[in-house]
């Protein structure tokens, strides 16, 4: 017998709940950010807005269903090129459409809200990325070393497109949040080991080697890549910051001392002490260590790991190879917001400007994150699974086995 499950059921309720704690933590944390002193505007109903915005964007979303959502993957990757040249070429100047914030001209300003296309990018990212690997494995039944070497660059040149225009604007931490995206997917791919292992190697390689040569050989990278002096300061203060405490090193400093002096159980809600620039957005993560200690910090850590392993779950669900991908790109990008921007905090990864995910405010960085899950709960929710049953056949006596689909959550 078939059974299908009602409309509410087949919602993915676990991860609703996961994301309506965010939204209180974020609430709670952008509040008492505010206490500081250096915000003039309550960001607090802005958060609550976006995220109102976003539940409805979810609700829209879970109407299209796997097979549309990669019939629309490459219209939708070259739409987010399209926002990422618009960008490039908009005029920049004070109040411009595109000007530069913090030295990045990575925002579209209107008189409302400020876009960042990247954020979005980073899904249609996904999406097409997706859709190229399933299409791949579906035109090259038998896998050979050189149709996995065919892949490899057909992933290489959708990669090099954003990522040379995000690089340009220059945004060098979106950009190695679409290198962590590539990189967890090909892991996925079917691509033989023989193929990764060297490449990851080679990519080591050039990490360590770049790494040298930013402490050793400033000069030359400058000359040959054009970096900017504040590139390489951001490596110097994060090795040393006390010996660049009155300048770049000031904020990790001071993110480190507020982490600390939360010690195990915080100094309350709004009970902070130390003041860290920015703390509603990048270094949100700070307010609640000092608010709520190492407890607090806990919790919120817990509770990304909860939302990274619910995701896992449901990925080992499908059985098709395009949702497996999207969800394998999904997970990869909200782990590295999550280990990138708590890292940055300990010193234990250079600062940039990635902020926590759900946490921090931001209605680019909060509606493409809930754009990416959202995604997640179209698939959950029209996901199909095949079970196998044996009915009893009254006429014959003989047991009949079919196999029969229903809905399930």
């Amino acid at each position: 017998m078939q059974t299908n499950k009602s409309f509410t059921d087949r919602i993915d309720w676990s991860l609703a709940f996961i994301l309506f704690l965010f939204f209180i933590i974020s609430l709670v944390a952008i509040s008492s950010a505010q206490t500081s002193g250096q915000y003039l505007t309550n960001f607090v109903p802005r958060q609550a807005l976006f995220y109102i915005i976003s539940v409805m964007m979810i609700g829209v979303l879970m109407y299209f269903d796997p097979e549309q959502y990669k019939k629309m993957a490459y219209y939708l990757y070259g739409f987010g090129i399209l926002l990422l040249i618009l960008l490039m070429i908009a005029p920049d100047g004070v109040g411009q459409i595109a000007a530069p914030v913090n030295g990045a001209k990575a925002w579209f300003h209107t008189p409302f809200v400020n876009i960042q296309p990247a954020e979005f990018m980073k899904t249609f990212y996904i999406l097409a990325l997706a859709k190229m690997i399933s299409s791949h494995h579906e035109h090259y039944l038998i896998k050979t070393l050189k149709s996995d070497f065919y892949l490899l660059g057909k992933i290489g040149l959708c990669l090099a497109i954003p990522l040379g225009f995000i690089l340009l604007q220059p945004d060098l931490g979106t950009a190695l949040v679409f290198i962590a995206i590539t990189l967890a997917v090909v892991v996925v791919s079917g691509i033989s080991w023989k193929i990764i292992a060297p490449s990851f190697g080679g990519v080591a390689v050039i990490g360590a080697t770049l790494l040298w040569m930013t402490i050793n050989a400033q000069d030359f990278l400058s000359s040959a890549f054009g970096l900017k002096p504040y590139m390489f300061e951001r490596i110097y203060t994060w090795l040393d910051p006390y010996s660049y405490s009155e300048s770049g090193g000031y904020n990790l400093i001071a993110a480190m001392n507020a982490i600390g002096s939360g010690e195990v159980f915080g100094k309350g809600y709004k009970g902070r002490q130390v003041y860290v620039p920015e703390n509603h957005t990048d270094f949100i993560f700070t307010v609640i260590s000092e608010d709520f200690g190492f407890i607090g910090a806990s919790t919120v850590i817990i509770l990304f790991f909860m939302l990274i392993y619910h995701l896992t779950k449901i990925t080992l669900q499908f059985k098709d190879t395009f949702s497996t991908y999207v969800c394998a790109g999904i997970i990869a990008m909200v782990t590295f917001h999550v280990f990138q921007n708590i890292g940055m905090t300990i010193q234990l990864l250079p600062i940039t400007g990635i902020p926590l995910p759900f946490i921090s405010y931001g209605g680019s960085s909060l509606i493409g994150n809930m754009l990416a899950l959202g995604i997640v709960f179209s698939m959950k929710f029209h996901h199909k699974t095949y079970m196998f049953d044996k009915n009893k056949n009254k006429s014959s006596g003989a047991m009949r086995q079919s196999f029969y689909c229903c809905d399930c959550a």
